[in-house]
C-alpha cells in the first residue's frame, strides 16, 4: 500500500509538527506494509554533541505529538507542566522528541492518509497495526535524525505499553525507561470495555463498513465510545467529589425529555463532542484493537520473564494509581516486579490519586516530583 500524508483534522493547530519520511517501506508486526511511511513528531531542547540526551515520548491513544508549547507553537500541550526549561523533563539538559503514534490521525501514516492510487483516504483498507509498530516507527523517526540511542523512553497509558514494546525490540538503544499507568498486556476488563467501544463505532450507520467520506464518519458512535471511556479514565470518588448531584442550570422540558439534567452528563457530552471533532473512527478502531492485542510475553516465548530479560539492568521508573480501573495498579506492580527480577534498579510508586487513569495529567503534585527526581539522576555525556 503506497501511502502519503493527508492533512489531519486540526492540522492548523500544530504548526510545530515535523515529519520523518522514511526511505524504506515499513513492514508491520502483523504482516502488512506501508510503502511510503511518514512519522510526525515535535521536539523540545537541543541534541547534545554526544547525541545521547534524547528523551523519546510516546502518547496515549488520543493526544497528538504536541506535548508542550514551544516558540513554533505557544499553545499549551497535553503534558505542558512536565516538559520545558526547569521542568521535570528539563529541556536545558534533554532533547525531547514526542512522536505521533502510527495509526493516529495527527500526521503519521494512518487510515486518514491518502492512497495515491485512489486519491482517497485509506480508511478500512489500512493494514492492521500493533503496539510494536508504534514503537518501531518512533525508532525509525529517530534514525532520520541521526539518533541511535535514547537517554530514556517514556510513555503513559498506550504509551506505557509502547515503552515496553520499544525496549524489547531495541534494547541496546535504551538508557532508561519510564512507564506510566501502562501494562505488559491488556486485562479482560479493558478488552471487554474497548470491545464495546468499537462496537458502538461500528454500529453507527455512518461508519458504512469503514468506507465513510471524510467529515461524514460515525460521529454518534465515536461520541458514545468516548463517553464510556471517559467514565473509566477517572475514579468514582473523583466523580462524587467533582460533580456530586449538581444539576445543569436549565433542565425543564416536556414529559419524556431525556436531555442531560446533571453536570456530570454535561461534562461527558463536552468531552465526547471534542473527541468526535478531532479524531477519526478508523484510527480509533486500529489503536483500540492494537492495545487489546499487545502481550509482551510474545517476545519471550510466551513468558513475561523472558521478555523482560531482554532489556535487563536498565534503570526504570514505574508509576501507577491505586484508583485506576482501566490499567489497575497490579499491572504496574507486575512490570516493576519483572524489571527487578531481571536486574533493573526500579523506582515504583502506587499513588493514591483520586483522578484514576488520568492522574498523570491531573495529579501533578505527585507525578512531577517523581518524574523530576528520576530524570535528575540520568547522566549523559553532553
Amino acid at each position: 500500500m503506497a501511502l502519503a500524508r493527508t492533512p489531519p483534522v486540526g492540522a492548523h493547530e500544530l504548526p510545530a509538527r515535523r515529519y520523518a519520511r522514511l526511505a524504506e517501506p515499513f513492514r508491520l508486526y502483523r504482516g502488512g506494509v506501508i510503502e511510503q511511511p511518514v512519522v510526525a513528531y515535535e521536539c523540545w531542547g537541543r541534541l547534545n554533541d554526544a547525541r545521547d540526551n534524547t528523551v523519546l515520548l510516546f502518547t496515549g491513544l488520543s493526544p497528538s505529538a504536541h506535548a508542550a508549547s514551544s516558540a513554533a507553537d505557544p499553545k499549551p500541550g497535553w503534558w505542558e507542566s512536565m516538559i520545558g526549561d526547569g521542568r521535570p523533563i528539563d529541556t536545558r539538559r534533554f532533547h525531547v522528541v514526542c512522536v505521533n503514534s502510527l495509526g493516529s490521525p495527527f500526521g503519521s501514516s494512518s487510515p486518514v492518509s491518502i492512497d495515491p492510487r485512489t486519491q482517497r483516504s485509506c480508511g478500512i483498507s489500512f493494514p492492521e497495526l500493533a503496539v510494536e509498530d508504534i514503537a518501531a516507527a518512533g525508532h525509525a523517526a529517530l534514525a532520520t535524525l541521526g539518533i541511535e540511542r535514547v537517554a530514556a523512553v517514556v510513555g503513559p497509558s498506550l504509551g506505557g505499553m509502547t515503552v515496553l514494546a520499544y525496549c524489547v525490540q531495541f534494547p541496546e538503544t535504551v538508557g532508561s525507561l519510564v512507564t506510566i499507568s501502562g501494562a505488559a498486556h491488556a486485562n479482560p476488563f479493558a478488552i471487554a470495555l474497548r470491545s464495546l467501544q468499537r462496537e458502538m463505532v461500528r454500529s453507527d450507520p455512518a461508519w458504512r463498513g469503514g468506507n465513510y467520506e471524510p467529515g461524514r464518519g460515525p460521529r454518534l458512535g465515536l461520541r458514545l465510545a468516548r463517553k464510556l471511556g471517559t467514565i473509566t479514565y477517572r475514579s468514582a470518588a473523583e466523580w462524587e467529589q467533582r460533580f456530586g448531584r449538581q444539576r445543569v442550570p436549565a433542565t425543564a422540558g416536556l414529559s419524556g425529555d431525556f436531555r442531560p439534567q446533571f453536570e456530570v452528563e454535561a461534562y461527558l457530552e463536552h468531552q465526547a463532542l471534542r473527541f468526535a471533532d478531532t479524531f477519526d473512527a478508523n484510527c480509533y478502531l486500529q489503536l483500540s484493537r492494537a492495545m487489546d492485542q499487545f502481550d509482551l510475553s510474545d517476545h519471550g516465548g510466551g513468558s513475561l520473564a523472558g521478555a523482560f530479560a531482554k532489556f535487563a539492568r536498565r534503570p526504570a521508573l514505574v508509576l501507577g494509581v491505586e484508583t485506576d480501573m482501566l490499567f489497575p495498579i497490579d499491572q504496574q506492580r507486575e512490570i516493576a516486579d519483572h524489571l527487578r527480577a531481571a536486574g533493573s534498579p526500579v523506582e515504583f510508586h502506587a499513588f493514591p490519586s483520586l483522578q484514576g487513569h488520568d492522574a498523570f495529567l491531573a495529579d501533578l503534585a505527585r507525578f512531577e516530583p517523581a518524574i523530576g527526581g528520576f530524570f535528575a539522576g540520568i547522566r549523559t555525556a553532553g
